[in-house]
């Protein structure tokens, strides 16, 4: 395939990357980085006394190898070296995301929500998740080979302006999962302390350590060890139910573990743009896989027992019907303190799944144009924090569970957006030789229009909201399964998307040729 993106690859030292080579000119991006001070002056940054305090502001964060580069793209020889347990890292990478309390949740919902006995919902949890991680693991693989953030490559997919809007969904979808990482943390540390400790209290706490480092927790093993006893293997909780709403309910499990996983595409590539451009795209592609089937099948299979237990034993049902978090921290039980400190461990763990959003979000606050990008970027992970926390305090009571709703909404363009990147990587880019220009990210001439995409995105979003099911609305299309629904919002949306995008493509090229 032709990238048109140079080879050369003089790998830097293994210190701090921006404190040698500086940020990249903001104009072009195919030159060599000038210093820090240089690049401001070349861009257009804020005058007077704000302009100071942000070089000094940045100049300090060098000073201490906190890393400041931000939307520009990574130059081949600004990369790091690739040792031998660069792909393991990858892995290890996704694992540390997606191995979390939140996932544990997801898979309450099959037994005690859609009413799916304990193996379907395993086998549709798990399939779910493989299918919504492959475009995950597929767009990872553009991270070294372009050097560009994920949302700087959806400018070569929909331009300059439209981007504009897919960077805003995308930091809806972040936001709002660090939101509900948030909540439920907080509900689990205070379930731990019986209430002496308010959810307040604990929000607080998740969002500070968040700020400041990632982790991931092995105690799922103990959880699932002390627990298995409790939990209802063969149990038939849709007995009862019509034919047609078990598809239903089966059909939407499985397209809620899909859209868990698939929503990561908008921040694949932003971690592996330090990757030097030949790192192997098979071994990407499988370590991110694997990374994220994993550690969701692992976390699903315990939430989905958990969930079922909640059939049998009163005590479960009971801490239920509090909060999602008190459920986890009742499974502890048998263990005393030790189960008490477990619990903690498991709250804990949701910093991992909340630090890469934390992390992509102060890029794609970059991505909305040249102002935004003049700010240091850890303002903007700092913002991305702050908003989350907020939220979450102030409506800890239900906007876990409306948000939770309104992230399913968002996760349907995802699917659209894929589509729409697909088709332009393998028909325009790949098929038809037109290759890409890494070195024009922030040349908007360079850039695509952006009106097939425009259409093809507003053409997917209306056949996602005719087949979606959700508890608040139930689409036209999708009534038609059960009285329930069956959401296939997802897959129409790609499909509707899928098939005007290359004909429109066709046109813009024909008239504007670009």
């Amino acid at each position: 395939m032709n990238d048109n993106t140079s080879t050369t690859n003089r790998n830097a030292p293994s210190s701090d990357v921006e404190k040698q080579h500086g940020l990249i000119s903001a104009e072009n991006g195919s030159s060599p980085s000038p210093p820090i001070e240089d690049a401001q002056q070349q861009s257009s940054p804020p005058d007077g006394r704000v302009k100071g305090l942000l070089k000094t502001f940045e100049r300090t964060l060098l000073r201490y190898n906190i890393e400041a580069r931000g939307v520009q793209r990574v130059l081949p020889e600004d990369r790091h070296d690739l040792s031998r347990l660069g792909f393991t890292q990858i892995m290890l990478l996704w694992i540390s995301i997606n191995l979390e309390a939140v996932v544990i949740a997801l898979g309450f919902l099959g037994p005690i929500v859609y009413y799916l006995p304990f193996m379907d919902s395993c086998l549709l949890g798990v399939f779910g998740s493989i299918v919504g991680a492959t475009p995950v693991a597929y767009i990872a693989t553009f991270g070294p080979r372009s050097g560009n953030r994920t949302m700087i490559l959806t400018r070569f997919i929909t331009g300059w302006y439209p981007s504009k809007l897919i960077v805003v969904l995308t930091l809806i979808i972040f936001m709002g999962y660090i939101l509900i990482d948030a909540v439920v943390g907080g509900q689990i540390l205070s379930a731990v302390a019986d209430g002496r400790l308010s959810v307040i209290v604990g929000i607080v706490i998740v969002c500070a350590i968040t700020w400041v480092v990632s982790t991931f927790g092995y105690i799922l093993s103990i959880l699932s060890g002390v627990a298995g006893q409790n939990f209802d293997l063969y149990g038939n909780p849709s007995a009862g139910l019509s034919s047609n709403v078990i598809a239903g309910n089966r059909l939407s499990f499985f397209s809620l573990c899909l859209a868990a996983q698939i929503t990561y595409a908008q921040g694949a590539a932003d971690f592996f743009v330090y990757y030097p451009v030949n790192a192997s795209r098979t071994k990407v592609f499988i370590s991110t896989l694997a990374g994220l089937t994993l550690s969701s099948t692992f976390a699903l299979v315990v939430g989905i027992g958990l969930g079922s237990g909640t059939f049998t034993n009163p005590d479960w049902a009971a801490a239920y019907e509090v909060s999602q978090g008190a459920l986890i921290v009742e499974a502890f039980k048998p263990l005393g303190s030790f189960g008490s400190f477990c619990s903690v461990i498991v709250a804990l763990s949701l910093i991992g799944n909340m630090v890469a959003p934390t992390y992509a979000s102060g890029i794609d606050f970059q991505a909305l144009g040249h102002m935004w990008e003049n700010v240091p970027r850890i303002f903007w992970n700092t913002l991305a924090l702050v908003i989350p926390m907020i939220c979450a305090i102030t409506g800890r009571g239900h906007l876990a569970e409306i948000f939770t709703n309104f992230l399913a909404l968002m996760g349907y363009w995802v699917s659209i957006w894929i589509a729409i990147f697909l088709e332009e990587h393998l028909i325009f880019r790949k098929w038809l030789g037109r290759g890409w220009k890494w070195e024009d990210w922030n040349d908007r001439t360079r850039l695509p229009l952006g009106v097939a995409a425009l259409i093809a995105f507003i053409v997917g979003w209306v056949g996602s909201i005719l087949c979606m099911a959700q508890v608040w609305y139930v689409g036209p299309l999708a009534a038609l399964i059960s009285e329930y629904g069956g959401d296939m919002g997802n897959y129409v949306g790609f499909a509707w998307a899928g098939l005007v995008y290359p004909p429109l493509r066709w046109l813009e090229l024909k008239k504007f040729g670009r």
